[in-house]
């Protein structure tokens, strides 16, 4: 998942960024609401993960405005009140779920991951020639045969097939799968394309492959059907 942290307290906004890109998940960080503001509306989020007390523009405030605007991305949010009363103010402010701090960090993912189901819809399947993506349960299949896929390589197989048959290149996927702030190796793409090249072999053959482009990157290639097959 591709998530947005707006968080002020710097040693939480580093447990969760640190914990979720242990997860495989892709990560921005904000410190305040006014930060916060443009990009969230400018980036696609699958989920923002909010805390209420923020400087200048408070969470609650800043979830208003967003969904004012028309932002309909699922919002987590992350609070130390835990009234019914303020529980109401968050939720009818446009808060899809809520979580009182402290809280445990698997709850938080769980919570997340179901968002994410929630919010996917009728995108959570996609058809890869003969193969099904499924975004719920991550895995890929074709004619009852599947393979699991973990968060990082779900995150990369759906990058080059939201781009399919196009060269991207392994600085756009280290952005984009690993996040920015990434200061890993980068031979990383070459490892993880490596593990999806197997487990798309083993469920499709070769009719979706991930070709290396000399020079650039990989790119997601999904051959024909012979004639006269669907």
């Amino acid at each position: 998942m591709k998530l947005f942290v707006v968080e002020d307290e710097a040693k939480m906004a580093r447990l969760l960024e640190r914990g979720l890109r242990e997860e495989g998940h892709q990560v921005d960080l904000a410190e305040s609401g006014t930060e916060a503001l443009e990009q969230g509306l400018g980036v696609a989020y699958d989920v923002i993960i909010l805390d209420w007390s923020l400087p200048g523009m408070d969470g609650v405030s800043l979830l208003r405005r967003w969904r004012e605007r028309g932002l309909r991305t699922p919002v987590l949010l992350l609070t130390a009140r835990g009234t019914v009363g303020e529980r109401v103010t968050g939720l009818r402010a446009g808060a899809d779920d809520y979580l009182v701090k402290p809280f445990d960090f698997e709850e938080l993912v769980a919570r997340l991951e179901a968002l994410h189901r929630r919010g996917a819809g009728h995108e959570a399947l996609t058809r890869l020639g003969p193969i099904t993506l499924d975004a719920r349960r991550r895995v890929i299949g074709r004619d009852g045969a599947e393979e699991s896929l973990t968060a990082r390589e779900f995150a990369l197989l759906s990058e080059l097939a939201g781009h399919a048959g196009e060269a991207l290149t392994r600085t756009e996927l280290l952005g984009t799968v690993w996040g920015t702030g990434f200061d890993g190796a980068p031979n990383v793409v070459d490892v993880y394309v490596g593990y999806l090249r197997g487990k798309l072999r083993s469920v499709s053959g070769d009719a979706v492959t991930i070709q290396a482009v000399r020079g650039v990157g990989y790119r997601l290639v999904v051959a024909r059907p012979p004639r006269g097959e669907a």
